[in-house]
């Protein structure tokens, strides 16, 4: 994975947090720290990318379900994408 140089101001308190992550964890530095963080609620901020195998899988399913139970649409996906 590439590494950036950043440099940063923090307050005390985002201060306090790397530092006390730094020791419950054991890490060399605060950066270290900061990559845990990161990786940790990252993922709750981003939202993965979805696999295109997986949404052909979804749109294919929810195209059986539909004709199956001969389901129609009261809205258009154009007008559901308006809202």
């Amino acid at each position: 994975m590439k590494t950036v140089t950043q440099n940063i101001r923090l307050d005390a308190y985002a201060n306090r947090i790397l530092e006390v992550t730094k020791a419950v964890y054991g890490l060399p530095n605060k950066s270290e720290a900061a990559n845990r963080i990161i990786r940790e609620f990252g993922p709750k901020i981003i939202e993965p990318e979805i696999n295109p195998e997986v949404a052909r899988h979804v749109l294919k399913d929810t195209a059986e379900w539909e004709r199956k139970y001969n389901f129609k649409r009261k809205m258009t996906l154009k007008e559901l994408e308006e809202l």
